[in-house]
């Protein structure tokens, strides 16, 4: 057990590449994309509706709207797929997963920003 916890820790990534987001949150993750033996890093923005898991397991659900489908990716914290997670806008929310959005259509889908 102990070695697979040592491997499981030597696979994280450190916790100054991570930045502090959290449910409801508007965010641009950039997501390393291979096309035969080329490589580009492709963003997709929405908002972060789901986290679960922890450690080398920790994954997170960002859902955005494009032409009018719902689109929803889920994203662990740890991949070296993930190049970057930057946060566009804080949300403000009462909920830790926000499943609700699924139903909702145009404003009433919107998440309020969190005025600091």
């Amino acid at each position: 057990m102990d070695a697979l916890k040592t491997i499981a820790q030597s696979s994280m990534k450190a916790e100054d590449k991570i930045p502090a987001f959290e449910i409801g949150d508007t965010v641009r993750v950039g997501v390393n994309i291979r096309e035969g033996d080329k490589e580009r890093i492709q963003m997709f923005e929405g908002t972060v509706i789901a986290r679960r898991g922890s450690g080398v397991a920790e994954t997170f659900t960002v859902r955005r709207v494009s032409y009018g489908v719902g689109v929803e990716r889920v994203f662990p914290v740890h991949s070296p797929n993930v190049a970057a997670v930057q946060v566009v806008r804080k949300g403000r929310v009462r909920r830790s997963k926000l499943y609700y959005l699924r139903d909702r259509v145009g404003k009433a889908a919107k998440v309020k920003e969190q005025i600091r």
